[in-house]
C-alpha cells in the first residue's frame, strides 16, 4: 500500500502496527486488516468524490455505503460456492457412472443437491447482500482508528452519531411544509447543507413529530417523506397517508420499482433487519407489491438513501422542496383571500400542492 503520508509504497513487513517504517508516521487503516480492504488514500478519495471535492458536506453514513459497496456487489462467497458445488459434483458424477461406485455416486448427489439449494436462495434472496461492516458497526471497526491517528474525521464529513436535528426558534415563521426523514444521516446531510432554512420547511425524524408540527402549516401544506426502499420506508410513508387523508402526503423516497430496474444500483441485506410478522402481513395487505417485491422486502433486503450519490440527492431534495415552499405560499395566499375557515381547496385554475411530485 501507498503510505498516506511520504507516498512510499509500502510492503507488509514494512509497516508494522499501521506505522511507516521510512516517515515513521502512523496511519489509520491497512487494506491486509480492514474488513474492507480499506486505506486512508482510499477513503480520502472517495470522500471527496462524495462531496464533490468538497462542494458538499456528506455524513459517515453515505461514507459507509460508498466504501462498502464494491465489495456488496461482487458477493463473491455465495457465487463462489455454488460454483465449486456444482463442478465437483459433475466431475463426481461422471466419476461415479464410469468406475461404477456408488459412494461416488452419493457424494456427488449430495454436492449437486447443495448447489441447487444455493442457487435457489440466491434467486430468491436469502443469501448474499451481506456487507462485511454493518452501518451500525462502521464507526467501531474504521472511524475510530481514523479519529485516533488524525483526530477527526476525513474533510467534508460531518458527524452524524447522536446528533438531534436542531429545534426551531420559536419566533420563527410557520413551515411551508414537512420534510420526514428517519435516517439519521441523511437528515444530517439535509441540515449541513441549511435545505430547511433555504425553503422554510420543518425537518423531522418521524411521524410523531409530524402531528406536532399540523396545527402550524398552510391548510394544505404537504408533507414530504424521504425514505429507504424497505419494508420500514414504504410502511412510514402509508401510514402518514392514512393518517394524514386531508394533505398531500408526497413521496419523496427511493421507488423500490424503479431502483430494483436499476443495475448500478446496489441493494443490501440485513438479516437482522427484517420485517416482522405483522409488517409483511400489512405489505401484503396494501396489494401494491409483487411477491417477488413481498420477498425481496422479507429478507430484509433494501437500498438506502445514504447510497444515493450525495449531490444527486441534494438536488432532488432542494427540487421537491422547492416545490412544496413555493405550494405552501400559495396556500397561504389563497387562504387569506377566502378566508381560512371557509376555504375548500386549490383555487379554480391553481396549481394543486397534490401535484408535486418528482
Amino acid at each position: 500500500m501507498i503510505c498516506p503520508h511520504c507516498a512510499k509504497n509500502l510492503l507488509r513487513k514494512e509497516r508494522p502496527g499501521n506505522r511507516c517504517s521510512h516517515c515513521g508516521r502512523r496511519y489509520a487503516l491497512d487494506p491486509k486488516t480492514n474488513p474492507l480492504g480499506l486505506h486512508d488514500l482510499r477513503v480520502l478519495r472517495i470522500a471527496a468524490g462524495l462531496t464533490d471535492e468538497g462542494r458538499v458536506r456528506i455524513t459517515p453514513g453515505q461514507l459507509w455505503y460508498a466504501l462498502s459497496r464494491k465489495r456488496i456487489r461482487e458477493a463473491k462467497g455465495a457465487a463462489g460456492c455454488a460454483a465449486g458445488a456444482l463442478a465437483i459434483g459433475v466431475l463426481l458424477t461422471l466419476g461415479a457412472l464410469i468406475f461404477q461406485v456408488a459412494f461416488l455416486l452419493y457424494v456427488s448427489g449430495t454436492l449437486l443437491a447443495s448447489w441447487l439449494a444455493i442457487l435457489v436462495a440466491r434467486r430468491t434472496g436469502a443469501v448474499g447482500g451481506v456487507p462485511p461492516i454493518p452501518r451500525a458497526h462502521f464507526r467501531s471497526v474504521a472511524l475510530v482508528e481514523w479519529l485516533q491517528v488524525y483526530g477527526s474525521l476525513p474533510a467534508g464529513v460531518v458527524d452524524d452519531d447522536g446528533l438531534a436535528l436542531p429545534e426551531r426558534p420559536k419566533d420563527a415563521p410557520a413551515p411551508n411544509a414537512v420534510l420526514v426523514c428517519p435516517d439519521p444521516s441523511i437528515a444530517a446531510f439535509l441540515a449541513a447543507d441549511g435545505l430547511p432554512e433555504r425553503h422554510g420547511i420543518a425537518l423531522v425524524r418521524g411521524a410523531e413529530q409530524v402531528r406536532a408540527l399540523l396545527p402550524s402549516l398552510p391548510p394544505r401544506g404537504p408533507v414530504l417523506v424521504l425514505h429507504d426502499a424497505d419494508a420500514p420506508g414504504e410502511l412510514l410513508l402509508r401510514t402518514l397517508r392514512a393518517g394524514h387523508p386531508e394533505r398531500p402526503v408526497v413521496d419523496a423516497g427511493v421507488a423500490l420499482r424503479t431502483v430494483r430496474g436499476l443495475t448500478k444500483a446496489v441493494p443490501y441485506r440485513d438479516p437482522d433487519g427484517k420485517p416482522s410478522a405483522e409488517e409483511r402481513r400489512r405489505l401484503e395487505a396494501l396489494g401494491e407489491f409483487t411477491p417477488e417485491e413481498l420477498k425481496w422486502l422479507a429478507h430484509g433486503w433494501r437500498f438506502p438513501l445514504v447510497g444515493v450519490p450525495p449531490v444527486k440527492l441534494l438536488a432532488v431534495v432542494d427540487r421537491l422542496a422547492g416545490q412544496a415552499a413555493r405550494g405552501g405560499d400559495a396556500e397561504r395566499r389563497r387562504a387569506t383571500e377566502a378566508g381560512f375557515m371557509t376555504w375548500p381547496g386549490a383555487a379554480p385554475g391553481g396549481t394543486d400542492p397534490q401535484d408535486v411530485s418528482r
